[in-house]
């Protein structure tokens, strides 16, 4: 398999579908297109760009060759799938429209999604793919756990675990795949469900070990005494500095501040009243635009400053 990105061969308006190719395709349920994008390692749909696949059975009869490519070009997907039995070929061409393929697995596609099952222990049952089957037509695909076993490679005895697809083709009675796989993921024997041969590897691969995570450090919090540091010391004697040149700049364009906080002190200072917070509200509370003058008469019960000397003005 190779990931070059091309765009070679016909188009497919060339292509005139059949009554049977006119039936709408079938789509991946949502399970399936789930479990492709959570694999954070592959292309986030996991489509295939271009594959090429050679498959051969040596009878001395009548020996069998497969070939098949497949070809991202432009908006579709274009298959050429070749069969030879003896001496004759048989070729086929078929284009997809690339929005109906998603969810779909290739053959090199399934290889990695097998070993990420394995890995993970996990294979999702419910799920429903898109495949090609043996006519190089779109059908569902699915997964199945078949539990754990032990088998023999070389001398040694290994405990693998068991996935199993089923490629639900729609003119055909469905073909099973049983793939052993190492926990590692890596793939130890494979049986075609109903044939009498497997495919068997013959020496034991080095095993991947899992990584394990190690705890993030933890650091101390340590105290700052920022007093001795002669960067920080040096910024808040800078800050300061621009504090008291920008108060004193504001205090010059405005020296009626000084003038009114100075005249509220000596005016607090010759009262001198037991609740200084009402006191300030009474005096201050003259320069607000929205209150009405004080009344030069006024009760010796002398109302709250903080409502309104109007009995029938609401409360603010």
């Amino acid at each position: 398999m190779s990931s070059k990105h091309q765009s070679t061969g016909p188009r497919a308006k060339d292509h005139q579908p059949s009554a049977h190719e006119s039936l709408p395709p079938p789509e991946a349920n949502a399970e399936a297109i789930q479990f492709l994008s959570n694999l954070g390692y592959l292309s986030w749909d996991l489509h295939i760009m271009e594959q090429h696949t050679q498959e051969f059975i040596k009878f001395r009869i009548l020996p069998m060759e497969r070939k098949m490519s497949l070809v991202k070009q432009d908006d579709q997907l274009a298959m050429t799938r070749s069969v030879k039995e003896g001496e004759e070929v048989k070729t086929k061409r078929a284009f997809f429209p690339w929005s109906s393929t998603e969810g779909f697995v290739s053959e090199a596609a399934n290889l990695v999604l097998l070993r990420v099952m394995a890995w993970r222990q996990l294979v999702p049952s419910n799920a429903r793919f898109l495949a090609l089957d043996t006519e190089g037509k779109l059908c569902y695909s699915t997964y199945q756990a078949l539990g754990t076993q032990t088998i023999q490679v070389g001398r040694q005895q290994v405990d693998v675990f068991i996935v199993e697809q089923t490629v639900h083709s729609d003119e055909g009675i469905p073909s099973s795949c049983q793939f052993y796989l190492l926990s590692d993921g890596h793939l130890a024997k494979r049986i075609q469900v109903g044939s009498p041969g497997c495919c068997m590897i013959t020496k034991m691969p080095i095993l991947r070990e899992k990584d394990e995570i190690e705890p993030r450090p933890v650091f101390e919090k340590q105290p700052l005494v920022w007093e001795d540091d002669m960067e920080l010391y040096s910024r808040f004697v800078d800050r300061k500095e621009e504090l008291r040149l920008s108060h004193a700049s504001y205090l010059r364009r405005h020296p009626e501040a000084p003038a009114l906080v100075s005249d509220f002190l000596l005016f607090l200072l010759l009262r001198q009243p037991a609740d200084v917070v009402t006191f300030a509200a009474e005096y201050f509370g003259a320069f607000a635009k929205r209150n009405p003058p004080t009344p030069a008469l006024r009760s010796s019960g002398r109302p709250s400053p903080f409502r309104s000397l109007d009995p029938e003005r609401p409360t603010d």
